[in-house]
């Protein structure tokens, strides 16, 4: 599937503030030959299957931004697409290059069409500044409520928000991207939000000057041969597949025990008395956090237990007066903690896929400390969970 999507009027590398193409009014974006041209687009790609959508425009942003001109430019630019091409959505980004909408909550666009209006957002680690220098668990608490006031909001309204580009460091070596990415995934896994990967291309013919330059959040290696990080695209394939929708709501909601660390969730492949292991989300087990705050197995009758620090964790009967209480600790709400008050978290063994308990860790204030491998997040999800893995 391909989306369009109107990037600068003047070719060039994309963006400043100052480059002219920031907004409409600016040197080189005239508006209305920006509604002509997306008229022109639209309609070059009438029944042309593939193109799913056009942006209307990429990161819009500089001094001369402001609210009024975005709705008006944008809802004509968006009457424009849609009379010429029926059949594509129109996706619309906000201002201060993609990362903020939250002008849409109290005023939202009129328009004579709503069932194919997409809001895109963008988010990278950059995007939030040195926030991510903080303990990793404040950091992902403060920025994710950020992001879903000026995005996530959306979602509430009925409308999709299209997460339209993101992405990291391939070769592992930036902190920032590190810490970002586990919270990145567990938001983009609890909201079920569609999205796009920045990018593809393993290096550019010239870019910026600069010939052959290589693109080091490229998914692809710099002769373009193969993938730069085989690792990265295993742990991002959980988020390929849909946890909520469209077209499942016709199922009962549960949860899975989804590990972002990993892009694994909770199985298991036997029953009570098991060790409980990591394994694909899209057949896990299915999962109620009960008012009782067990953790509590559906399709039969258990619920998670610890056996102490560094030891795996089982299922027992939920009648079992050994079953573990559990509770969402640390800013990030993704430390999962043994209420005995042994301070144990659900972990990840040494083997890197069997589920254990360990003294909770990173939970405040450390700034080097590296929580992830005790985060799990707990998600809605509403596919059908397959025979083959009911007891």
């Amino acid at each position: 599937m391909a989306v369009l999507d109107n990037h600068v009027s003047k070719p060039g590398w994309c963006c400043n503030n100052y480059d002219g193409n920031g907004f409409f009014g600016d040197q080189f974006f005239n508006p209305e030959e920006w509604i002509k041209g997306l008229a022109r687009m639209a309609r070059l790609v009438k029944g042309v299957t593939n193109v799913v959508g056009m942006s209307l425009r990429n990161e819009l942003r500089g001094p001369k931004q402001n609210a009024p001109d975005w709705y008006r430019y944008m809802q004509m630019g968006a009457e424009a697409v849609h009379g010429a091409n029926p059949d594509i959505l129109v996706i619309l980004s906000g201002l201060s290059f993609s990362t903020d909408l939250s002008f849409l909550s109290t005023q939202k666009v009129q328009l004579t069409f709503t069932d194919k209006l997409v809001h895109e957002l963008h988010w990278y680690s950059f995007t939030d500044g040195r926030a991510w220098d903080r303990n990793v668990n404040d950091a992902c608490a403060s920025i994710t409520s950020s992001v879903m006031n000026r995005a996530g909001f959306i979602l509430n309204q009925g409308l999709p928000l299209f997460l339209s580009e993101w992405g990291v460091d391939q070769r592992g070596e930036n902190g920032k991207d590190n810490r970002y990415l586990g919270c990145m995934m567990a938001v983009a896994a609890e909201l079920d939000v569609d999205w796009s990967l920045w990018g593809l291309q393993g290096s550019y013919y010239l870019r910026e000057g600069v010939v052959d330059m290589e693109e080091m959040y490229g998914v692809l290696s710099s002769d373009w041969e193969r993938p730069r990080n085989p690792r990265f695209l295993q742990r991002i394939a959980s988020l390929q597949s849909p946890f909520q929708g469209p077209g499942l709501g016709l199922f009962p909601q549960y949860i899975v025990l989804y590990h972002p660390a990993s892009g694994l969730c909770i199985g298991q492949d036997d029953w009570l008395n098991t060790p409980l292991r990591l394994g694909s989300c899209d057949a896990p087990r299915g999962w109620t956090y009960t008012p009782q705050k067990t953790i509590q197995f559906i399709g039969a009758v258990g619920c998670l237990k610890e056996s102490g620090p560094g030891q795996r964790v089982t299922l027992v009967d939920e009648s079992d007066d050994r079953r573990s209480k559990w509770d969402l600790i640390s800013e990030s709400k993704m430390h999962v903690s043994s209420q005995s008050g042994s301070n144990l978290c659900l972990d990840v063994g040494s083997d890197g896929s069997t589920l254990v308990t360990n003294p909770c860790r990173c939970l405040s204030e450390d700034e080097e400390c590296d929580p992830q491998s005790q985060w799990f997040r707990l998600v809605p999800r509403t596919r059908p969970i397959p025979q083959s893995i009911i007891p």
